[in-house]
């Protein structure tokens, strides 16, 4: 599936992804784009509607941050950025949380994928210009 939006239309396009992971059982979304695509601004959005209440920020260097909604859900939000080995990522918990059944938001997870569930939604963000993105998710 491909989506291709402007920024203005970032809830809609949110609310797609959000939808399709939830028809689809899908509770670990993996985001890959280089730096700048908008993988944080698109998982801040996620979030909004998901109605996390606390501060969602990219956990850059403490690798995984944990997010609570107005319902009591848990989120999980990761940044591999930094980490240098699938070793490391583990070391964190990285990989029974990534099974827990909670939703798992992941910022570059090229050095995951050995441990992503076969229930991963893997989102590709392309920047086509300064306001313009195109998502292709398998």
């Amino acid at each position: 599936m491909q989506l291709q939006y402007d920024l203005s239309q970032l809830p809609q396009t949110a609310q797609k992804l959000l939808d399709y992971a939830n028809k689809n059982d899908l509770p670990v979304l993996a985001f890959y784009g280089q730096m700048g695509a908008g993988k944080t601004t698109l998982i801040k959005e996620i979030c909004r509607q998901l109605g996390v209440v606390d501060t969602v920020q990219s956990p850059t260097f403490a690798i995984v941050n944990q997010y609570v909604t107005r319902k009591g859900r848990i989120i999980f939000h990761f940044d591999f950025y930094r980490v240098e080995t699938l070793k490391e990522a583990l070391d964190v918990g990285a990989e029974e949380i990534l099974y827990s059944g909670d939703l798992c938001l992941l910022e570059w997870p090229e050095i995951v994928e050995p441990i992503l569930p076969p229930f991963t939604m893997k989102i590709k963000i392309q920047e086509i210009d300064t306001t313009t993105r195109k998502l292709t998710i398998e």
